[in-house]
């Protein structure tokens, strides 16, 4: 039994590295040609933080490292401080999570919001001191918020449509944790 849950743990693995390329790809295509007057929601990070509070254990660190350093590199941001920043927010939601147990979703939103918005004013406070050339305030600022409110769409479609729910308090998962 073990063994099977171990492979599906892998092949939901598997799915999540499939589902952020997914995102990354439509995210390269130029759909249009001039510079737009608002940003859209980051759905990877809306996707990433979704699946690791439903189950942490088909997240792990290194592989959401390795995504977002891979988005730092073909989107052109500073390489590696947005996937330090996404890594430990996504940890800090885990923790959360596992201590918790089971909440509702308006708590479960609310937390999200708050590491969203922390990534967003850490990154940009970090860019500033180091002098980086950045957005305007006013797209960062619209990219937060558009991404705090498209995360229960990303829960939604991650729990229905993926089948990525949370552990129900008899289960276990393959690593042992509840």
């Amino acid at each position: 039994m073990s063994e099977m849950s171990l492979s599906h743990t892998w092949a939901m693995r598997l799915w999540f590295l499939v589902l952020c390329a997914v995102i990354i790809f439509f995210h390269l295509i130029p759909l249009e040609t001039t510079p737009r007057n608002w940003a859209p929601p980051d759905l990877l990070i809306a996707f990433i933080l979704a699946w690791a509070l439903r189950r942490p254990d088909y997240v792990p660190a290194l592989s959401v490292a390795a995504i977002i350093l891979m988005a730092d590199l073909l989107f052109q941001r500073p390489p590696g401080l947005m996937a330090l920043l996404v890594v430990l927010g996504c940890e800090f939601l885990k923790s959360r999570a596992n201590s918790h147990g089971e909440t509702s979703f308006i708590v479960e939103w609310f937390n999200v919001c708050v590491v969203i918005a922390g990534i967003t004013v850490l990154d940009r406070l970090i860019l500033t001191m180091t002098l980086v050339d950045r957005a305007p305030l006013s797209l960062h600022l619209i990219q937060m918020v558009l991404t705090m409110a498209i995360y229960p769409l990303a829960a939604f479609v991650t729990q229905t449509l993926l089948g990525v729910r949370r552990l129900s308090p008899g289960n276990s998962d393959a690593l042992g944790n509840r």
